[in-house]
């Protein structure tokens, strides 16, 4: 009766532990079941392999119920680049485009120069407003083809290229933010007086290499302007007025025959002037012309001046090779000679004149003592 009593209850012990077992297996295969069909609200590709999300697009919200909506195609021109690591700029250059493509909202910076775009259609720039370069170099726009407000209603515009094109209007109206001004290489004849009217915060405006005749009063108010160049033209006269902030000014290779007295007096901080390959002459300069205490560099080469023109101790750099000078004047330099006054100039340069080095006067080393440079 023990015996029958140990068997029974082993056989029970058994039946237990194996249905513990058939129960633990069963819940192992349940968590294998659940983990297979588990549903992730935050994967937008729940049943796809793990790759890096298409077009390069950012991982958009998270879809709780149903699937996601397609990827956006890539916001960028088919003929251009937009680098990802530089995503407000798009590169369209040097592509043989022969007109412009559409601008994406984001880009900052564009790039169109060297291609064969003959027109600025209006409103090619409307869908994107706040750029701040335009590149437009390069190419074969004309004045006729350029609309009238294409940039004006660009309020953040702060650099504009246009140069190397076939211009002979200056365009406009431009937004008041403009900084830079790129217009040489074309084929521009005047400035009118309201071309440039408004651009207060223009400190750079490039005219060279243009057919312009006359600018005017088109400068003065340019009250931040520090760089004119208006060389390789044809002008006669130079411009009505300068700016008041101006530094550099440019008219090389121009028909200027005359400057007025005291004509750099408005534009203290002016620093460097050249008027080279100009036709000046003495009568056309008046005595305090170049009297200018802020100028470093004065460049009057290759005119018809007979005589050294006065000019400020103040200055560093004059270059007069290739005039028809014939006499070596001291007080163009030092109006007083003495241990105390005396010249800052460092560079003089009177080669192919008429002039010749033992006519320089005795006293030109005490007045010229810091030059390195002197060149007869």
């Amino acid at each position: 009766m023990q015996w029958a009593s140990v068997l029974l209850l082993a056989g029970l012990c058994s039946l237990s532990q194996g249905q513990y077992d058939e129960d633990s297996h069963w819940w192992i295969q349940y968590l294998r079941n659940q983990q297979s069909t588990y549903y992730d609200p935050y994967d937008p590709y729940p049943y796809e392999p793990s790759e890096p999300y298409p077009y390069g697009v950012e991982e958009g919200p998270a879809y709780a119920y149903g699937a996601p909506p397609p990827p956006e195609p890539r916001d960028c021109p088919q003929e251009c680049d937009c680098p990802p690591n530089f995503p407000t700029a798009m590169y369209c250059d040097n592509r043989n485009l022969k007109y412009l493509p559409f601008v994406p909202s984001r880009m900052k910076y564009v790039y169109f120069q060297n291609n064969q775009i003959s027109a600025i259609q209006e409103g090619v720039f409307d869908n994107a407003t706040g750029l701040l370069w335009v590149a437009l170099h390069g190419n074969q726009i004309t004045s006729d083809k350029v609309g009238r407000k294409v940039f004006s209603k660009l309020r953040h515009l702060e650099r504009l290229y246009l140069d190397h094109n076939n211009l002979t209007r200056m365009p406009g109206p431009l937004p008041r933010s403009l900084r830079e001004l790129h217009l040489d290489h074309n084929q521009i004849s005047r400035v009118p007086n309201n071309a440039l009217e408004g651009l207060e915060n223009l400190t750079a405006l490039y005219l060279h290499h243009n057919e312009i005749q006359e600018v005017g009063s088109s400068m003065r108010g340019l009250r931040s302007l520090i760089l004119l160049d208006l060389s390789y033209n044809h002008l006669r006269r130079v411009p009505d007025g300068l700016p008041s902030a101006l530094e550099q000014l440019y008219l090389e290779h121009n028909n200027v025959y005359t400057v007025p007295d005291s004509y750099f007096r408005g534009s203290p901080k002016l620093l460097y002037v050249r008027l080279s390959h100009n036709s000046l002459t003495n009568n056309g300069l008046a005595t305090n012309t170049f009297n200018s205490s802020s100028l470093l560099e004065l460049d009057l080469s290759y005119n018809q001046l007979q005589k050294i023109p006065p000019v400020n101790t103040n200055l560093e750099n004059l270059y007069l090779q290739g005039n028809r000078i014939n006499e070596f004047s001291i007080s163009s330099f030092c109006t007083v000679v003495d241990v105390m006054n005396f010249s800052k100039l460092q560079v003089l340069r009177l080669d192919g004149n008429e002039i010749k080095r033992s006519a320089m006067p005795v006293d030109a080393p005490l007045c010229l003592r810091l030059a390195s440079l002197i060149e007869i």
